[in-house]
């Protein structure tokens, strides 16, 4: 491909060719025709593309389906793609490859399902900013199809996440989830992240194995979920007992709130049971990720699903 070809891919001036999946871009903010654009915008807020925004949709959590008029899911860096490449239900519209990159999917024998087009690392970079670690590889892709809160498996364990933003920490969360073998995660439709760009990136492949549930209403959905059988349990530095000691059972729902503000108190009232983790050490509190990590062991190990 000459460097016309490449140019054209991204609408600017062609990377600086040095052969390597370079993660930053030395000529600073986006440029070209993306510049911009939600997927350069990584840290902001709005509203994400897995959403269902059909208000048809009754409160019932995801749609089978993506919003016509939404863009696509950007995904980067090597596990977020090759895990979505192997995800059947994924459907891929573009894949956009550096050299070095084309050549690691060929030795890996990776089915890349589009043809790949091929690029300088400093347009992919161009495009989603200085700071991501994109590995030589973005994919353009539909939003994942979710379930609804009625559909949750009956078994295991489910995360309730209330309103927690910062991709970084949903990111990290959904990879725990899918290590402890979690069935799904029920999150706010406001005051969430995007499914895409950092958050995928954060996950390492686990936005393709742990369905996101979606609601509107965080209350309504764990008095559905009380209904239906599940424990909830609100995790809370002011709960009434430790986590390791309070009788669990399954199907068990574990809820975490936001750094900072913790549990919103209509959370806290509607959870069957709220719980707090004891920390031996000066530091009481941890990481929403890291406690999330922690709850995952106790529950998991209590069940007796640690194999």
């Amino acid at each position: 491909m000459s460097d016309r070809d490449r140019k054209s891919r991204f609408g600017g001036p062609k990377g600086g060719g040095r052969g390597k999946d370079r993660d930053r871009n030395p000529h600073g903010k986006p440029q070209g025709r993306f510049e911009g654009r939600p997927e350069a915008r990584s840290q902001g807020g709005g509203r994400p593309p897995w959403r269902d925004r059909d208000a048809k949709g009754g409160g019932r959590g995801h749609g089978k389906g993506h919003i016509k008029g939404e863009g696509p899911v950007i995904l980067y860096g090597w596990h977020s793609v090759t895990m979505a490449l192997a995800n059947p239900k994924r459907r891929i519209r573009k894949l956009f490859v550096t050299e070095n990159a084309e050549r690691r999917l060929a030795d890996e024998k990776i089915d890349t399902r589009v043809p790949p087009e091929l690029v300088h690392p400093g347009d992919i970079d161009r495009r989603l900013g200085p700071d991501a670690v994109h590995q030589g590889l973005l994919l353009e892709a539909d939003p994942l199809p979710g379930l609804h809160i009625d559909e949750l498996p009956q078994d295991g364990v489910v995360l309730v996440l209330d309103q927690i933003t910062d991709p970084h920490n949903v990111g990290a969360i959904l990879r725990s989830a899918a290590a402890f073998g979690a069935k799904a995660i029920v999150t706010t439709g406001r005051h969430s992240p995007e499914a895409t760009g950092v958050l995928a990136k954060s996950a390492s492949g686990a936005l393709e194995l742990v369905p996101i549930v979606e609601v509107p209403n965080l209350h309504r959905a764990l008095t559905e979920m009380n209904d239906a059988g599940f424990l909830t349990v609100g995790l809370d530095s002011e709960g009434q007992g430790d986590l390791a000691a309070v009788p669990l059972r399954a199907p068990l729902a574990l809820v975490l709130g936001a750094e900072g503000k913790g549990l919103r108190q209509l959370t806290r009232e509607t959870c069957a049971v709220v719980a707090r983790m004891d920390m031996p050490g000066e530091i009481k509190s941890l990481n929403v990720s890291n406690a999330a990590v922690l709850a995952l062991y106790i529950g998991t190990s209590r069940l007796g699903l640690m194999g």
